[in-house]
């Protein structure tokens, strides 16, 4: 028997691929095709499967499946949906901030502009990182917010170098007023991206961390791009 089932949540193919290879480890399930056009999911089993199975193996956090159709009855699942949590991004921040800070006391004293441009440096190396593991899923994440990758798919699969040679360049001192000149431009086409999300109240997942950990678009999103342009312009007015 075959059964469709809208699902909510899923916001590129990554979701996709998670969510269909959750739901064909799942017991009783034959064939499972999952898109992200409606309905999401059909899914081909021996016998019903009970609704609450189901979205137990996609998670309780993020999606939510429900059937489409009318004539089976299926009790509603209530989904707890969980606060996002910006930790992951705290963690990092802390990272990047304390490890420069005490390699300079170990090297003779505090430097600000030694510690900027190593944060800086641990800042593009770190977030790379994250994107490049699924570039695809980035890319596509990226676009529904960013004003360069929306018009310029392309963009999103090469923003990830762009963050890598940035870190690669500040942690080596190479070019240091055209690297920090770039990172300016970068940062602040980044943020007015986000401004905009953030004007028009859009649900959009923030690409920052890649698709390895599900932010939404928030202020958080907005004050790491505009710390690093800020960075950056501190430290063009100090070498120029």
């Amino acid at each position: 028997m075959k059964h469709a089932y809208n699902i909510t949540g899923m916001t590129c193919n990554s979701c996709v691929n998670i969510i269909e290879q959750a739901l064909k480890q799942t017991s009783g399930v034959v064939t499972v095709s999952v898109q992200r056009g409606a309905p999401q999911a059909t899914i081909e089993s021996d016998e019903m499967i009970p609704l609450t199975v189901l979205q137990q193996a996609i998670g309780n956090s993020k999606y939510s499946i429900q059937p489409v159709e009318k004539n089976v009855q299926h009790k509603p699942v209530e989904v707890v949906k969980d606060k996002p949590s910006y930790y992951p991004i705290y963690l990092i921040f802390g990272y990047l901030g304390v490890v420069p800070l005490l390699t300079g006391i170990a090297n003779g004293g505090i430097d600000l502009m030694y510690w900027m441009g190593n944060f800086m440096g641990g800042f593009f190396l770190v977030f790379s990182f994250f994107k490049l593991l699924n570039m695809k899923g980035f890319a596509e994440g990226y676009a529904t917010y960013d004003i360069v990758a929306a018009k310029w798919p392309v963009y999103g699969y090469i923003y990830p170098y762009i963050e890598l040679l940035l870190g690669l360049a500040f942690v080596t001192h190479f070019a240091p007023i055209t690297v920090n000149a770039v990172t300016l431009v970068v940062m602040s086409i980044s943020a007015v991206g986000v401004v905009r999300g953030l004007m028009k109240r859009s649900k959009f997942q923030c690409a920052c961390l890649g698709t390895v950990i599900s932010l939404p678009l928030s202020y958080v999103t907005l004050v790491e791009d505009l710390v690093m342009a800020g960075m950056s312009v501190v430290m063009l007015v100090q070498m120029i």
